[in-house]
């Protein structure tokens, strides 16, 4: 793996929290908590991640349960690939209970192509990175769960102390935003440091 696909895994691997953002701006933005909790799966050149939220009040019901694939891309860049879960009841909990993470096989996951990013890599003058992901395709991301139709527009920016969130869903009849980044990205702060639980 290269320096920068093992900086960036460095940066995401956390938990994170906006609470800064939800008091200064409590009718936008919900304090949440969200995890990036490292996933033994695609070792032998990506790193994965467990990826989950929940509201600070409802800590007990996490939702939005996916997989994260960091991985090469063309020419030397670096994809975020996309991946949802068959059956996302097991899981969930899995970014307070890793416990749970190791049960998850290829198996249980379903890669969505049309929901990968592609990252783009800058050098701060004061040192670090900087990792810009947005779609790689232009159009939101679309995949079907149990019977129902969802579309969302993903994007983050990630730096060693901040990670900004773009997602937000779209109504697939109107093209308009129906929650999340409606005026801005969820911006975050790393409480808690699991790049130790990385494979590599």
């Amino acid at each position: 793996m290269t320096p920068e696909l093992l900086a960036l895994g460095n940066y995401l691997a956390g938990e994170f929290e906006n609470e800064q953002q939800a008091r200064e701006e409590p009718i936008w933005y919900v304090h949440l908590r969200l995890w990036l909790r490292p996933v033994p799966l695609f070792v032998e050149d990506s790193i994965a991640l467990f990826v989950e939220q929940a509201s600070i009040v409802n800590l007990d019901r996490p939702y939005r349960s996916r997989l994260w694939r960091l991985c090469p891309g063309e020419s030397g860049s670096i994809e975020v690939r996309h991946y949802m879960f068959k059956d996302i009841e097991p899981v969930q909990g899995g970014g307070q209970n890793p416990a749970i993470l190791p049960t998850i096989t290829p198996e249980s996951i379903e890669f969505l192509p049309d929901c990968t990013l592609e990252v783009r890599i800058d050098r701060p003058a004061g040192g670090g990175y900087e990792f810009i992901a947005r779609p790689k395709i232009d159009r939101p991301c679309q995949f079907t769960y149990r019977g129902t139709t969802f579309q969302v527009a993903l994007g983050f920016d990630v730096t060693a102390d901040s990670l900004q969130t773009f997602d937000r869903g779209i109504d697939p009849k109107t093209g308009q935003g129906i929650w999340g980044a409606l005026m801005g990205p969820y911006r975050y702060r790393k409480q808690k440091d699991f790049s130790r639980e990385l494979p590599v």
